[in-house]
């Protein structure tokens, strides 16, 4: 059977991922988003089991001890995990995965899945991602601040990944997404898994 492919896309806060990612889900079948768990308290309008599994930090880390992190982190005083068993089913069914996590948590999945494809979101500057961490008015001043001092050593680590994409229009930034996707699908040992070419072309 045909594995899907697992996209890690990692960004600062307020950089627009979880938009870009939600609307890529919308517009291209067969691409689904793994549900992260987290220590943290949901925000307003939050759904558990659907934007994350609300978890106590003590039902997180005996998760973490017995092993069921894909990958996990702290960050902003809060953890943050993607389960194995909601993520490599999917793949092995031939699903497209997308993973919504920091630059930690990327690192981590790099080593384990080495042929993950990350893909980091970029704002188009500094002075417009905090103007949206304002206009989010989900934060405290001393929250945005240091969300702001974080996005600085994020946004460093931009050059590691495969793919870059600036969040500078919202269409834009989804068609190039899923450009990345799409073409994804296309390399060779997948179009050979989908298709019997054995009349065309040899192993």
């Amino acid at each position: 059977m045909e594995r899907g492919d697992l996209f890690v896309i990692s960004a600062p806060s307020g950089a627009g991922k979880s938009t870009l990612c939600h609307r890529l889900i919308e517009e291209t079948p067969n691409v689904g988003l793994s549900v992260s768990h987290t220590t943290r308290s949901p925000r307003r309008g939050e759904v558990d089991g659907v934007d994350y599994h609300f978890v106590s930090k003590e039902e997180f880390m005996n998760m973490v001890d017995q092993g069921e992190f894909l990958e996990w982190a702290k960050v902003h005083d809060n953890f943050y995990g993607t389960s194995r068993l909601s993520v490599m089913p999917m793949i092995e069914a031939g699903q497209e995965v997308l993973l919504d996590i920091d630059v930690q948590g990327a690192m981590q999945v790099r080593k384990s899945i080495p042929e993950a494809i990350l893909i980091f979101i970029l704002p188009p500057s500094l002075e417009i991602l905090e103007q949206r961490l304002r206009n989010r008015g989900t934060d405290s001043e001393e929250t945005i601040k240091l969300r702001l001092k974080n996005a600085r050593s994020e946004m460093a680590a931009a050059p590691s990944y495969d793919y870059i994409i600036i969040n500078d229009d919202l269409i834009r930034a989804v068609g190039d997404l899923q450009s990345i996707v799409l073409a994804r699908r296309c390399t060779a040992s997948r179009v050979l898994a989908r298709h019997d070419l054995s009349h065309i072309v040899s192993a």
